[in-house]
């Protein structure tokens, strides 16, 4: 396809306007090297991570290219030739993706260490002393991106099994995430009682790995497929109506199993049925047909940023507005360019700082124009993003289902 009409939606070429900077310029790169007439070098490297992968493309092209498999395989080739090669980019790559998102139990060590750090002050004291300006400058701007965490994981505040009261109409399996379980347990825990509260046994595994989107996004596609097996392995996954994600990132991957595994002789038919399973939590409600809360949840005005890989990798927009929108006296306003990236893009906003920021700038100015005191969202990473840009605005930054969650208890106060 030449016919462009992913340029005007593709947040790099908006911002430069070179044509290497699209989607189509990308696919042409793409094409070139699987033709032979292109090597693979640090230059196609550059270009491959400078995308967002935000998927809006996908969105807007008529053909229905699938440029989210050419974006992972390209990415994929870049790491295999071994062309975007550095000490410092190895050790860091090594460190996270190899190691600590490879083993659960680190993951969760490092977050009750860091929550330890941030419970008793000390992360205050060691802005306070200027500490962070001994750092390389690339470091130090990481620190405040930091995001804090939870004061109890999942595993701590959600059971193995809980059941509805009002008797069972569904059985579900949860996922917890690996930054979701750490920062935002607390979602977890309302996306539990949110379906709770619409008849669903919740089944609970405990201590998931990652889903693997962060290995698939960055050329590790063996370590994403061992995370895909490990995930379904976690599940008994005839005895479920469905698999629940709550982060649109994580749920646009987790969709992906059956191509990433499809060659697998035990593991093919497994990842046909997880894909058949997997629903993020706003799709699986409209399905069911969403019980409306009796109570408000204590918002009048919101205002929602669709996360692109739900929006534009699920394809699921309607939905989180139609859970707002249930909920008794609270006002959605739509927010200008609600699926325009904000810029976090998994680890986007670490790798290519200065596009994310011109990113999260742009989203602020919308959120502001829209003068709704409150933001809800639906993926970790644009959560703590817009959060870190709302810092200093007074505007908060919520989930659609913590709402939800909200006003179902509020029905028994």
């Amino acid at each position: 396809m030449h016919c462009g009409m992913c340029l005007p939606t593709c947040p790099t070429y908006v911002e430069t306007k070179m044509e290497r900077n699209s989607p189509r310029g990308r696919i042409s790169l793409m094409r070139a090297v699987a033709d032979g007439e292109l090597e693979v070098t640090k230059a196609l490297s550059d270009e491959m991570y400078y995308c967002l992968g935000c998927l809006a493309c996908q969105t807007a092209c008529p053909a229905g290219v699938n440029y989210a498999e050419l974006f992972e395989t390209a990415r994929a080739e870049v790491e295999q030739a071994g062309v975007a090669r550095a000490p410092q980019r190895d050790f860091w790559r090594w460190l996270t993706l190899n190691t600590i998102f490879m083993r659960p139990w680190l993951l969760r060590l490092i977050g009750r260490v860091l929550r330890l750090y941030q419970a008793t002050g000390l992360d205050a004291l060691m802005r306070k002393v200027k500490f962070f300006g001994l750092m390389p400058r690339s470091l130090a701007a990481l620190e405040p991106q930091t995001p804090r965490m939870a004061a109890r994981f999942s595993d701590e505040v959600i059971s193995p099994v809980e059941c509805p009261e009002g008797g069972r109409k569904h059985r579900v399996g949860m996922l917890t995430g690996c930054v979701q379980d750490l920062a935002f347990s607390d979602v977890n825990r309302d996306t539990v009682d949110v379906l709770l509260a619409n008849g669903c046994e919740v089944v609970t595994p405990r201590a998931q790995s990652c889903c693997g989107s962060l290995h698939a996004h960055n050329g590790e596609l063996e370590l994403a497929r061992e995370l895909a097996r490990r995930q379904i392995d976690a599940f008994d996954l005839d005895s479920l109506d469905a698999i629940i994600t709550n982060a649109g990132g994580c749920g646009s991957h987790l969709k992906t199993y059956g191509h990433l595994l499809h060659d697998d002789p035990f593991y093919a038919g497994k990842a046909a049925q997880w894909d058949r399973k997997v629903k993020d939590i706003h799709e699986w409600l409209a399905h069911i047909g969403i019980r409306r809360p009796l109570a408000g949840a204590g918002v009048t005005e919101v205002t929602y940023h669709e996360s692109c890989h739900l929006c534009h990798g699920q394809k699921i927009v309607s939905q989180p507005r139609a859970v707002l929108q249930s909920i008794p006296g609270l006002v959605l306003k739509e927010l200008p360019e609600s699926n325009w990236c904000c810029g976090s893009a998994g680890i986007y906003n670490i790798t290519q700082p200065e596009q994310s920021r011109k990113l999260l700038e742009r989203k602020v100015a919308c959120i502001t124009a829209t003068q709704a005191p409150v933001v809800a969202t639906s993926n970790p990473g644009c959560h703590l993003q817009i959060a870190n840009g709302l810092r200093a605005s007074g505007q908060s930054v919520t989930q659609p289902v913590t709402l939800l969650a909200r006003a179902y208890r509020n029905e028994v106060r």
